[in-house]
């Protein structure tokens, strides 16, 4: 999908401005008594960036006297100027001209004869200088993506290459795992490939589109990297509170990745939940989320809290993260992101004449927590490079790691040896999952039924919300019709019994279906491996349905 454009900003009135042999223009200032003009370096360029229109350009030039400036009486004049300007592409917030910031350079341009004084306030380059080098360096890379918007919720996930293991794959199940249709077309998960490696982003992008192919296809799930410019250079990062400056680079780079993927996501929804690539979710955890929103959403909070592990699950209002991001971008070489989340509580909420008891009780009361915990964290190799982690939030929930349903009568069998009490026959049941050890060609799940049956609806799930990995690959599911044997040579175990027919087969860890009705009756279901597995093999649900006789 391609991105909607880079719009500048129009120049500025060439009266103003006078040009060098190099062709750069420079301010020309007139000295107060006198007829001399002195240079002023020019202001940075205004690089139009991601979305949102400027809606109000009064905003970049306010008169100190009290009345219009001179391009906003030109815009009222002009609806041309007008049209010009509102076309005018930038990040809310940032990337705009805020006029409610207070922070940053502010230049002034003094032109004494109109009696008029401007202002131009900071914006990313004021912390990023190096981004104007590059015009395209805020234009994001949309690898995977359908540009949806107004949904309830917004879910970020930076991801960066690994040493060791990779568990996107795994986060994304488990957050896709138990979703409603309703659900999953109120959400927005959004990976940010944090690399500027294009065959590795492609990498990812083709991985996530071949696993979920449906939910790439709806536009639920987005993939998205930085242009090649973003980053600045990180060796000239100064070392601070005794960190090496491995972990320097690190720290600093993830504050630009959790910025950039923030201000990305603010005018996708009305919720943004900061999450990382190697967490399990609860759940429920979509339902759970929405309704404590909307039950606090009267209260003065920054931030809710889904976990208690480091920025996991912290939800923020997206007309929040312009303000969020610009901190962190302020301070992006200076600490790592917890800590200057902790500051902004402390800005917004702290008396300094007052101890620290107090401000923490005040810091309280812009972040609530509900419990139990909706995600956990199960990496164990950090995106820092010779960092273990192992995190475990305690208060996270432990769920039901299958599905348990009323199935049919059946004998069962299988060619797959199950790990501990982890049995088909348990799992058939809907009282635990079969865990099987790694699945090879030519290996089969049978269920036999005693008589034929009228199937209307089959589900085979493979993995479940702890091992999301653990699934069946190239797994067909064949049926054997009942009307096609006898009694007396029904089933037998071998892999090459003829009469079965193939009607589905697993993808992304799902077989599902229905039974055709030349099919019917139904004497037996089997599941048959076509290739050796690199993994185990977990089956968390079995559901077959049966359905009512045709009316003869």
């Amino acid at each position: 999908m391609q991105w909607r454009g880079t719009i500048t900003a129009p120049a500025p009135s060439e009266e103003n401005y006078s040009s060098h042999g190099s062709g750069r223009r420079t301010r020309l200032h007139r000295a107060e008594g006198s007829g001399t003009t002195a240079n002023v370096p020019p202001a940075p360029r205004r690089h139009a960036t991601l979305n949102k229109t400027l809606s109000n350009p009064s905003h970049r030039h306010l008169a100190t006297t009290g009345r219009p400036g001179r391009r906003e009486t030109q815009e009222r004049e002009d609806p041309k100027c007008t049209t010009q300007h509102s076309r005018i592409i930038n990040i809310k917030g940032l990337f705009q001209y805020n006029k409610n910031s207070l922070h940053g350079r502010i230049q002034f341009n003094t032109e004494r004869l109109r009696g008029e004084s401007t202002f131009l306030l900071p914006n990313i380059y004021s912390y990023m200088p190096h981004l104007q080098r590059h015009p395209g360096s805020l234009v994001p890379n949309i690898a995977v993506g359908q540009g949806r918007r107004g949904v309830s919720i917004v879910l970020g996930i930076p991801t960066v290459k690994r040493d060791k293991q990779s568990y996107l794959v795994n986060t994304l199940s488990s957050l896709l795992y138990s979703l409603s249709l309703s659900e999953s077309q109120d959400l927005i998960i959004v990976v940010f490939v944090a690399e500027t490696d294009t065959a590795y982003v492609n990498s990812v992008a083709e991985s996530i589109s071949k696993n979920f192919p449906k939910e790439v296809q709806s536009g639920l799930l987005e993939v998205v990297s930085p242009s090649q410019y973003y980053y600045p250079n990180f060796s000239s990062l100064q070392e601070t509170f005794g960190d090496s400056k491995d972990r320097i680079k690190w720290r600093t780079k993830q504050n630009l990745d959790f910025s950039f993927l923030m201000l990305y996501s603010q005018d996708k929804g009305s919720y943004y939940v900061q999450l990382e690539d190697d967490i399990v979710a609860r759940e429920g955890y979509y339902d759970s989320m929405k309704a404590f929103s909307i039950q606090e959403e009267s209260k003065p909070w920054l931030y809710l809290e889904f976990s208690q592990l480091g920025f996991i699950g912290k939800m923020f209002r997206t007309r929040d993260l312009p303000m969020i991001a610009e901190f962190f971008l302020m301070f992006h070489k200076d600490k790592p992101i917890d800590w200057l989340l902790d500051h902004i509580l402390w800005v917004k909420a702290c008396n300094p004449e007052k101890d620290a008891k107090h401000c923490d009780q005040q810091k309280a009361l812009l972040k609530q927590r509900y419990k139990p915990s909706l995600f956990q964290h199960v990496g164990l190799h950090s995106s820092l490079p010779g960092k273990l982690q192992h995190l475990k939030d305690k208060d996270f929930w432990k769920q039901t790691l299958y599905h348990a349903h009323n199935n049919p009568a059946a004998e069962l069998s299988s060619s797959l040896k199950h790990y501990q009490e982890h049995s088909l026959e348990r799992a058939y049941k809907g009282e635990d999952f079969f865990w099987a050890l790694t699945p090879v060609q030519g290996d089969y799940v049978l269920l036999r039924f005693p008589e034929p049956i009228h199937i209307s609806r089959y589900l085979f799930r493979s993995g479940n919300i702890e091992t999301s990995g653990d699934k069946l690959y190239n797994t067909t599911v064949e049926v054997l019709p009942g009307n096609a044997t006898t009694q007396h040579n029904l089933v037998t175990d071998s892999e090459m019994e003829r009469g079965f027919i193939a009607i589905g087969e697993f993808e992304s860890g799902v077989a599902e279906g229905s039974v055709k009705e030349e099919l019917q009756p139904v004497a037996a279901f089997r599941l048959v491996v076509h290739s050796d597995s690199d993994v185990w093999a977990v089956l968390s649900e079995i559901h077959i349905e049966v359905g009512a006789l045709p009316s003869t």
